[in-house]
């Protein structure tokens, strides 16, 4: 699918779909309780659905009623498995992890970008903790088989944090107790978002300031009801568009106490100048003169694309840090940003572990999204401070994270062309 973006203005209120991380992490706690659970708001993008469908792999009922999703949980851990995670990485790098908990051979595997995705050194990891693994590549598909002992286990959490949250929802669940040791660990609030969700699942963790994990062994998850946070990693993009073109834009359901890395979109956004109110229950922002600024984007690499977009209206020079964390997205995703942005007239460039953008006049032309949802996004917005349309190729992989992301645009006064 192609979509045509014209240059617009944005008015209106409009509401954040739920987070996929926050949902996705609910999901997985939800399949290992012995009882039912209940998540309210969840979210409908295709990640969210491959998550579901791993749960019910896993051997879990799930039912889905109005605006909610019970889940009765298979705490059994005999036998063998094939876990399709679709295009999530999140639930990929979990379950390698949760299906190593089981004492048969578990395969996990996906679809598509993710079969090609870098998982870093998964193998060596489990097999300190007695986890024998197949197929010991970076890539998809992996088996493994358990059931994992616990002890002492170090990781490396410079590639992602995904597999530390996976090995945090199963080293509670192992025979003994366990000290996780991560070093270089990045995008620590995802962690902080993953032990939110153990805890509110009766798990409990102690964890030290040098990211140290000790997690007792044999605890039992219990069921809840968990209310699916607003996405902050989606509304970052309304956020951005609202100060390009926005005309007080109203946008609703995202907490300013979440722990979702992405919030941290404000801090760039009050740096560029933007002009944003915070009322009960929403955020009000609106276009505003927009001056170049510096943000480190090391522990939210996912708001490389908005905030390059953001950069392209500001006056002057912007610097965005760490381009390192972005080489094994959906795409290449720093490389993939200078090379359609800048199709768009907008003066981008690498420079270590730094993108640099300078203000600039924002032309129209045809991008590719790569297939990657967030550069998809990122032309939407680019598009509509823009001197003419913009034509995006492969438009359709919104749904990996947004499946309405388009429609919502429309509703807020773009002129948005399915092609």
């Amino acid at each position: 699918m192609d979509v045509l973006v014209s240059p617009s203005v944005l008015t209106g209120t409009v509401r954040v779909p739920s987070s996929k991380s926050h949902f996705i992490r609910a999901v997985a706690a939800a399949m290992l309780c012995r009882g039912r659970s209940v998540i309210v708001h969840p979210s409908a993008c295709d990640d969210a659905v491959a998550m579901l469908n791993v749960a019910c792999a896993w051997g879990a009922n799930v039912t889905v009623e109005d605006d909610r999703i019970h889940i009765e949980g298979a705490p059994v851990y005999d036998g063998e498995g094939i876990f399709d995670c679709g295009e999530s990485a999140l639930a990929a790098r979990m379950m390698l992890a949760i299906g190593a908990l089981r004492n048969g051979k578990v395969t996990v595997t996906g679809k598509g970008t993710l079969l090609k995705r870098n998982l870093g050194d998964v193998a060596g990891v489990l097999k300190q903790l007695g986890v024998r693994v197949e197929n010991e590549g970076n890539t998809l598909p992996v088996r493994v088989q358990g059931p994992m002992a616990g002890g002492k286990v170090v990781a490396d959490g410079s590639h992602s944090s995904q597999f530390v949250s996976g090995l945090l929802m199963a080293l509670p669940l192992a025979k003994s107790d366990s000290v996780l040791v991560v070093k270089n660990l990045k995008s620590r609030p995802y962690v902080d978002l993953t032990l939110d969700v153990l805890h509110a699942f009766g798990i409990k963790t102690e964890v030290t300031d040098g990211d140290v994990f000790y997690i007792k062994g044999g605890q039992a998850y219990r069921q809840t009801t968990i209310n699916t946070e607003g996405d902050w990693s989606g509304g970052a993009f309304l956020l951005v568009a609202a100060a390009i073109k926005g005309i007080r834009l109203r946008i609703e359901g995202l907490d300013v106490a979440s722990k979702q890395a992405d919030k941290a979109v404000l801090v760039a956004l009050n740096r560029a100048g933007a002009r944003i109110e915070h009322t009960e229950g929403a955020i009000i922002i609106g276009a505003s003169h927009l001056n170049g600024f510096h943000f480190d984007a090391t522990h939210s690499p996912d708001l490389f694309p908005p905030l390059a977009a953001l950069a392209a209206y500001c006056n002057g020079k912007s610097v965005i840090k760490g381009v390192g964390r972005l080489k094994h997205k959906e795409s290449d995703r720093a490389e993939a940003l200078v090379t359609e942005l800048s199709k768009l007239g907008v003066k981008i460039a690498i420079d270590g572990d730094e993108m640099m953008i300078i203000g600039s006049e924002v032309t129209g032309g045809t991008v590719s999204s790569h297939h990657d949802h967030r550069l998809a996004m990122a032309a939407a917005v680019a598009a509509l401070g823009a001197g003419d349309d913009v034509l995006i190729k492969d438009a359709g992989c919104v749904s990996k994270s947004w499946p309405g992301f388009f429609d919502r645009l429309r509703a807020l006064g773009t002129p948005v062309e399915i092609q």
